[in-house]
């Protein structure tokens, strides 16, 4: 999953090869001829594809980062083993297949460091894609913005940069909107650098979105040692970031069933790559595995009404830049002839939650209801829950996960998730067992999300439930949780 503070990315630097297209080629032949469509399926599928099937490819990718300097990320041999694992194995099911490459912007930290008063202060990270400052480092006098507890969005309107931030280190809370958004308004105020201090517990990291997005040497701090700047705003301080930007391929991997109507296709999702630091095995190696292993159950020609078609994204670490690039490579009628999209973006968290993405905005957090059809996705999620022993909750579209592209086309979405660096509260471990006060995950983004890092439970019945509403779905469309049909689409 994607770090936190980020919106969907401008193709400005997406640069899509002509092999993307946006759909695979499997569309340009006419759906095979399938037997009647089995009412059975959706509880086939439920009872067949299991954690212990999903859990065998995940050993897979953990021996591909083994193998490869610990890690999967895009642009890496790792990803790349890990697309051809994938793709491999699909078509062998009798699946449709593509490998689009495009191509992202990688970027690679040195010498990252912040000292306040002539005292250095510990975890000082470079935001991806943050500029370099000069040889050296930036060295300015710390102008800490307004802190108040009962502001959501600090640093996030220009009135929040007061004169004094012109030529001066910006201190800012994390809040709810975008890093880049953070970043170019301080840019805008005259501002030589932006440090952005974590309001979870842990390490801050993040992007800005893209080279091209990206104006200023850009920090992010950990809560603990960022609270105590906030008292010390005038003081002298450096900042140390060099950095480094080069542009690279990487793939995505696209499969679609030879049977079920082209025009109403069920999508699912999951990013394949993992951040550098680790082999994200959980992240998001298990939604990864879900797919493969639900696609492998339901193979390439199934009885079914509606074609099912699934994607592996490349770079979603980097900006959800593969998914980014399949939607942008989509024409108005591509885009309408996806009834849905499912999301799958960590499903065996260690401490797990249980959320489906709250399409109809009930929760009134964050972000507002997706595309018309995304409630109803919620309700099958939450039902598909309840099936396999658990009751789940929502959880917002903030933008973090592959879904943001689709939902921007006017796509309906939902999707599982089991929680990233957030804290579990104490009514959800009494919901859920697990430990409250501690992170869903407290390996998120680093060399322990591995396979001795997962909560197996939670991987069996978020995969049973996938299968089980992919299957519904792939049979009918309508009914009380069913999407808004073709014609009423209408995609952006």
């Amino acid at each position: 999953m994607l770090r936190s503070g980020l919106v969907t990315l401008s193709l400005l630097v997406v640069l899509v090869t002509a092999a993307c297209g946006g759909a695979p080629a499997p569309n340009a032949t006419a759906p095979a001829a399938p037997a009647a469509p089995d009412p059975g399926l959706p509880a086939r599928l439920a009872a067949e594809v299991t954690g212990d099937g999903a859990f065998a490819h995940l050993q897979q990718f953990q021996d591909i980062a083994t193998r490869n300097g610990g890690n999967r990320a895009s642009g890496s041999p790792g990803h790349e083993q890990s697309v051809d694992y994938v793709a491999d194995r699909l078509r062998a099911a009798g699946w449709q297949v593509e490998t689009p490459t495009f191509s992202f912007d990688l970027f690679t930290p040195g010498a990252q460091s912040l000292a306040v008063g002539g005292t250095p202060v510990a975890g000082a990270v470079a935001l991806t894609y943050s500029r370099a400052t000069p040889p050296g480092g930036l060295t300015a006098p710390l102008v800490a913005l307004a802190d108040t507890p009962a502001d959501p969005t600090p640093a996030c309107e220009a009135t929040d940069f007061p004169p004094t931030v012109r030529g001066a280190i910006v201190l800012a809370r994390r809040g709810v909107c975008p890093f880049t958004q953070k970043q170019q308004l301080a840019a805008d105020a005259g501002a030589a650098a932006l440090v952005v201090v974590n309001t979870e517990n842990g390490p801050l990291n993040g992007t800005l979105g893209s080279v091209a997005e990206a104006r200023l040497p850009t920090a992010g701090l950990a809560k603990a040692a960022g609270d105590p700047l906030f008292a010390r705003s005038g003081t002298p301080a450096t900042l140390v970031l060099e950095t480094r930007s080069e542009t690279r391929q990487t793939r995505n991997v696209v499969a679609q069933t030879t049977t079920g109507r082209p025009d109403e296709v069920v999508m699912a999702g999951a990013h394949l790559d993992s951040v550098a630091e680790g082999p994200g095995i959980n992240d998001d190696g298990s939604g990864s595995a879900a797919l493969l292993e639900t696609a492998l159950r339901l193979g390439g020609a199934p009885a079914v009404t509606n074609a099912v078609r699934l994607g592996w994204w490349g770079a979603e670490e980097l900006g959800l830049l593969g998914s980014e690039a399949y939607v942008a490579g989509l024409d108005v009628e591509r885009k309408r002839d996806i009834a849905l999209l499912l999301n799958v973006d960590m499903v065996a968290s260690p401490n797990a939650g249980y959320f489906a993405y709250d399409g109809d905005d009930s929760d009134r957090v964050g972000a507002p209801a997706g595309p018309p059809g995304s409630d109803a996705v919620e309700r099958r999620l939450l039902a598909a829950l309840g099936q396999v022993g658990v009751q789940g909750q929502g959880t917002d579209f903030d933008g973090r996960s592959d879904y943001g592209p689709f939902i921007e086309a006017g796509i309906p979405a939902g999707g599982l998730f089991t929680g990233a660096e957030e804290q579990k509260t104490a009514e959800q471990a009494a919901r859920w067992g697990g430990r409250a006060g501690e992170s869903f995950d407290p390996n998120y983004h680093s060399p322990r999300d591995d396979l001795a890092n997962l909560d197996r439970v939670a991987l069996d019945r978020n995969v049973r439930a996938l299968a089980g509403v992919i299957g519904g779905y792939a049979l009918d469309l309508s009914g009380p949780d069913g999407v808004p049909p073709r014609a009423q689409r209408q995609p952006r």
